[in-house]
């Protein structure tokens, strides 16, 4: 105890001053606008290995003066890891956080090669398909099919694979993503959001056949044919921060429906609150008709999508999980079956609903957009300028002070 007393008498003499807990220290790291986004977003990536993700964090946390212990223990790790990742970053930037080049045999395939295939897998089609297979590029090339694999791996190349897209070109994007995104986050007091739209035409499938069950070193089965027992559509609305699901099904998607559908969602509302309802530009939404019955009823506010924005709309999710979930394998043989199967399922997701979790800022919605539409341009060379485009620039600009 005297050694102690001793001690702290003389950094008292020394004017250090003693705190409890962590101190936050300078950052040594400076992060550039780029590699700030580049690390954020492996951070976040769900298919990023964990420890790009760890390494990530480790540089984000020190750039915003998080002290080197703090670091460690958040991300139950040691201290001499954080260092060391530290000190690779401003070594070697972002280059430095990969993984260090291992002793092993020599490579047979020269790096010349390697260039080689990725040149031909991104930027070459064979004669007699649309894209290559490790098979017919490995003839090409004269390597192993196996070697076009690892190489493609390595590289992060997925030929086989296509995903669609559309990006919206409406004038108000980033005004109509930045409503909406606030909804989510910070929804206005003594109110409920609601995310409304329509599944149409759901059809009644019949398979020929019976199905068989999976068994073990045998997966389950149906028939590739079938016949059509009718179409129904299904109306749902999602109170996105409650979870709560209301719905009804019309044999058509004309306003009529609409409007007999907004009536159900006001009397799920509980009275007195403010009806704030997202929904997309589909012609039925915009007709006079329900124009003139939202202006009779003064509680609903309007919150449009972007044109060709639905992803922005969350009861798209619900859609996604009544397909996959619900419809994708299923036999049925009359429309009312199928009424009466996603209305069970509904009916039970209401006994446990999940409210929407939103995490993405709209900003950060908005330069990722800005960055898919300079692709577009700089790549490939998009003819006509982008409406959507310029509302990004113009929201994501500061105002002059």
């Amino acid at each position: 105890m005297k050694v102690c007393h001793f001690i702290l008498e003389q950094c008292e003499k020394l004017g250090i001053a003693h705190v409890s807990g962590l101190m936050s220290y300078p950052a040594k790291i400076q992060l550039a606008q780029p590699q700030q986004d580049e690390l954020e977003r492996c951070a976040k990536g769900r298919t990023v290995a964990a420890r790009a993700v760890e390494r990530a964090k480790i540089i984000l946390q020190s750039a915003a003066g998080k002290a080197k212990r703090e670091i460690a223990e958040q991300l139950g790790i040691a201290r001499q890891t954080v260092r060391r990742w530290e000190k690779r970053f401003l070594q070697q930037g972002t280059e430095g956080l990969e993984d260090s080049p291992r002793s092993g045999r020599p490579r047979r395939i020269q790096p010349e090669q390697i260039a080689q295939i990725v040149q031909k897998t991104t930027q070459e089609t064979p004669a007699d398909s649309t894209h290559w297979s490790t098979r017919s590029l490995a003839q090409v090339v004269n390597v192993s099919p196996s070697s076009v694999g690892r190489i493609w791996r390595s590289k992060k190349l997925k030929p086989h694979r296509v995903r669609t897209f559309k990006l919206s070109n409406d004038r108000e994007f980033a005004e109509k993503t930045d409503d909406i995104v606030e909804l989510y986050l910070n929804p206005p007091p003594n109110s409920v959001v609601w995310s409304a739209d329509e599944q149409c035409q759901l059809q009644a499938l019949s398979r020929t056949q019976p199905s068989l069950p999976c068994v073990p070193e045998h997966c389950a089965t149906k028939t590739h044919d079938y016949g059509r027992k009718g179409i129904t559509n299904l109306f749902a609305a999602m109170n996105v921060h409650s979870g709560e699901i209301v719905y009804t099904f019309h044999p058509q998607h004309r306003h009529e429906e609409w409007i007999q559908f907004l009536s159900l969602i006001e009397i799920a509302t509980p009275p007195g609150k403010e009806i704030h309802l997202i929904m997309d530009n589909y012609s039925a939404h915009k007709h006079v008709a329900v124009s003139q019955w939202l202006d009779e009823h003064p509680r609903f506010h309007v919150h449009w999508t972007p044109t060709s924005g639905s992803w922005l709309n969350a009861v798209e999710r619900l859609f996604g999980d009544v397909t996959q979930k619900c419809l994708r394998r299923r036999s049925v043989d009359s429309v009312a079956a199928l009424e009466q199967a996603i209305g069970d399922f509904l009916d039970k997701r209401n006994q446990n609903p999940k409210p929407l979790k939103w995490k993405a800022t709209a900003v950060e919605i908005l330069r990722k957009v800005q960055r898919a539409w300079a692709t577009l341009h700089d790549l490939y060379g998009a003819k006509k300028p982008s409406a959507a485009l310029a509302s990004i620039d113009s929201f994501l600009t500061p105002a002059p002070s």
